[in-house]
């Protein structure tokens, strides 16, 4: 199951003013003052509405909102959802988020929950929708993708840089380990692309807007052999396999692995068969001793782990021989 084990999101919280001035603008109040927070405020109505309606909400959904800042967003699902769950890192935004809907219809309609999404206990939702604080967006996908039960779809603001990433194809620059890990679980699109003048303050990139829909049922593939495998292949993804499998270091972490799971199963090591004549063996049999990673689809990569269990059942090799 897909965890997010990137670089984990914290934010300090600025210091309210010790004096109020009489009619602040909002670039001087201190709520919208978040660059360094990692968040920016969304700002302008028409691209709000347009990530709002490209998660064809039903009245009777639960969305998960994440990050919503000033509530930009957060009103204009509350109009069209049954329920919104919203998660802030910033007690300051959640106020602000809270105060937006007081004594309205909505008010009763909207939960906000202080605390770090990928660290929290989540409830249950049918559509995700997030202005993703840059620091957190691999920690979010995969948090995402590990959900259960299995949500209908998300819509998700990232840096375009990311965005792009996501939903690259094989064979092109951007094709990667994050591409595949992420398509092994979901179909993803890249549906609106956002400039830097529609935040507060404008953030030093571009942003794109994708739409994530998890694969029901999802793969009966672990995700952390997947993502093994994936770790060693994609390290030069222009090299042959076979190239990647024989780095230096990776051969001899690759034995010890294979050694450690056959003692486990207490199956007698082959020494006449090493891990190097195994790998070269799947890689003549699937017929890509010259393949290289950026041109392998899922379905290829898929079949290196399918070989493994047949392997496994079958002559006991090292069904970890791909994992790190």
């Amino acid at each position: 199951m897909p965890r997010a084990t990137t670089e984990k999101f914290s934010r300090a919280h600025q210091p309210a003013p010790k004096k109020k001035e009489s009619g602040p603008s909002q670039m001087t109040n201190p709520i919208f003052n978040t660059a360094r927070f990692g968040q920016h405020i969304l700002k302008n109505p028409a691209t709000a509405q347009k990530i709002v309606d490209a998660a064809n909400l039903k009245p009777t959904d639960t969305v998960m909102e994440v990050g919503p800042g000033t509530g930009n967003l957060t009103v204009k699902i509350l109009e069209q959802a049954k329920m919104v769950h919203a998660i802030e890192m910033d007690p300051r935004m959640a106020a602000e988020v809270i105060k937006r809907v007081q004594g309205t219809p909505e008010q009763r309609k909207l939960n906000v929950h202080i605390g770090d999404f990928v660290k929290a206990e989540l409830p249950y939702f049918e559509v995700c929708i997030s202005n993703t604080p840059y620091q957190i967006s691999s920690p979010l996908v995969f948090r995402l993708l590990s959900q259960r039960p299995l949500f209908r779809v998300a819509i998700l603001m990232f840096q375009r840089e990311f965005a792009l990433r996501l939903v690259a194809r094989p064979g092109t620059a951007l094709w990667s380990r994050l591409s595949a890990n992420v398509q092994l679980y979901a179909k993803v699109d890249n549906i609106i692309n956002v400039s830097r003048n529609d935040f507060r303050p404008p953030p030093q990139v571009e942003s794109s807007v994708i739409r994530l829909v998890p694969l029901d049922p999802p793969p009966p593939v672990k995700f952390e052999e997947f993502d093994g495998m994936n770790r060693i292949i994609f390290s030069r993804p222009n090299k042959t396999l076979r190239g990647n499998f024989q780095a230096k270091g990776v051969m001899k972490m690759l034995e010890q692995n294979r050694k450690t799971w056959l003692s486990l199963q207490e199956m007698p090591v082959d020494d006449d068969r090493s891990i190097s004549k195994v790998i070269d063996d799947v890689l003549e049999k699937l017929g890509h001793t010259e393949s290289r990673a950026a041109k392998m689809d899922v379905d290829d990569l898929l079949k290196y782990v399918h070989h493994e269990l047949n392997v496994r059942d079958a002559v006991a090799d090292d069904a970890r021989c791909f994992d790190d």
